[in-house]
């Protein structure tokens, strides 16, 4: 509990996970009723459910870089202390 209130450990890159899979499940839902509902497209909308969930996962990965950087910078820092 001392690590979470004192900031020793991220607690955001566990809550982008969870928003991660949220939106890609959101992608996976939306683009699957937008199939079935319209039949206008569906080579369209297939390939815009896999252009969205490939964009999904670069844009989170995008974020969890700069947190993965933080904990590399903090374990160099250690050893040089």
């Amino acid at each position: 509990m001392k690590a979470i209130f004192g900031f020793d450990a991220m607690l955001s890159p566990k809550i982008l996970v969870v928003l991660y899979w949220l939106s890609m499940l959101s992608i996976l839902v939306g683009g699957i009723s937008v199939l079935l509902i319209t039949n206008e497209g569906s080579v369209y909308t297939i390939l815009g459910i896999i252009g969205g969930l490939i964009g999904c996962r670069v844009f989170f990965e995008l974020i969890m870089i700069a947190f993965k950087n933080n904990e590399y910078l903090r374990r160099i820092a250690e050893k040089n202390d």
